[in-house]
């Protein structure tokens, strides 16, 4: 018997549910990124729901369509979808800002005129934390929003001796060398240059970031980065980007995430490393306060964030008591819930619809 609450959709169609999933990152090429992930997770949970058909980018009308995309295609395919078009918001006005180097005083209320526009051609908005549902409070949106945080797979993300040993082999670091992870976008936004700082202040240790640019030669701060990856630290290597399958291993092959974006709206990345066991350090942001509904590790600027890694460090008894935290943390962004609540807002969207044609 079914775990989900059925769908009174299906039960007025006699069929299941048929849901299109839209993204334009695998058009563009920008696979390693958050928005993507987030794609493939929706994809693979909502098809588990007994009541849901989900359909992948088809061009062929189904009974709803669900972006996670804001470009040109989500209008376009979006225009025979009229009062059955969910999207679920990854970037703000704020989020463009920080990724796109043509952000100025005359772009600015271009690109927030643009994705407002987008959120209010969706009859529902998914914010994926508590401050991304107020920012589009504050930008008038009137759109229906739902506040769904993004889940995290457990079923890939789990600490692991066998990956750490993997991992540590892939990125080339001695089992007894402390290894400090970033991982995010090669963007100013994401705190690179803080964590190069760290890392100087920090010598005993190696210091590894992944990621790549998904906007290329669009991309915000290109000159900034460059500099930094052409004379970083000694002890700091910029490792590119590995495939997701790839990365619980390179997750567990660290002692330590550091995590100093300035920006975030629910990301991926340090709640997978949470979920490896990893203890994280974030940035001290209003939205983790939101969002984070457990005991998580924050510092403000790079002293705080030396000090604290030097304590994880220096500490093995804390670093394990820190590393129990990031699971129980991790263990909030369940999968289920995720597949329930989406699954409610697709069959309260799709009675609505029929309701009103």
């Amino acid at each position: 018997m079914s775990a989900f609450t059925p769908l009174t959709a299906t039960q007025r169609l006699g069929r299941k549910l048929r849901v299109n999933v839209m993204s334009e990152s695998s058009r563009f090429g920008m696979t390693a990124q958050g928005e993507h992930t987030a794609f493939l997770d929706c994809i693979d949970l909502m098809a588990t729901h007994p009541d849901l058909e989900i359909h992948v980018d088809d061009r062929e009308t189904c009974d709803l369509l669900h972006s996670h995309s804001w470009g040109p295609f989500y209008l376009l395919r979006g225009a025979s979808y009229k009062r059955r078009r969910v999207f679920t918001v990854h970037a703000l006005p704020e989020t463009a800002e920080g990724a796109l180097p043509l952000m100025n005083s005359a772009t600015r209320p271009i690109i927030r005129a643009y994705l407002t526009a987008i959120y209010n051609f969706s009859d529902v908005v998914i914010a994926v934390g508590p401050a991304t549902a107020e920012s589009l409070r504050k930008l008038r949106v009137r759109s229906r929003i739902e506040v769904i945080p993004n889940a995290l797979r457990k079923d890939r993300f789990f600490p692991s001796a066998e990956l750490r040993k993997r991992g540590r082999m892939r990125v080339g670091v001695a089992d007894n060398r402390p290894l400090i992870l970033g991982v995010g976008q090669l963007q100013p936004r994401k705190g690179i240059a803080d964590f190069a700082e760290v890392a100087r202040r920090l010598p005993e240790a190696q210091f590894i970031w992944v990621g790549g640019r998904p906007f290329g030669a669009f991309s915000a701060g290109i000159s900034e980065i460059n500099r930094l990856i052409a004379h970083p630290p000694t002890n700091l290597r910029f490792a590119g980007t590995f495939e997701l399958t790839q990365m619980p291993m390179i997750y567990n092959a660290a002692d330590c995430m550091l995590f100093p974006s300035f920006q975030e709206n629910c990301p991926y990345a340090p709640m997978e490393a949470a979920a490896c066991g990893l203890p994280v350090i974030f940035r001290d942001l209003p939205e983790y306060r939101l969002l984070y509904r457990s005991e998580y590790l924050a510092a403000s600027d790079v002293a705080g964030f030396t000090r604290l890694l030097r304590e994880i460090l220096e500490r093995p008894l804390l670093r394990k008591l820190y590393s129990q935290a990031s699971l129980r943390l991790a263990a909030y962004f369940s999968p289920a819930q995720f597949i329930e609540s989406l699954a409610q807002v697709y069959d309260q969207l799709a009675c609505g619809a029929a309701g009103s044609s």
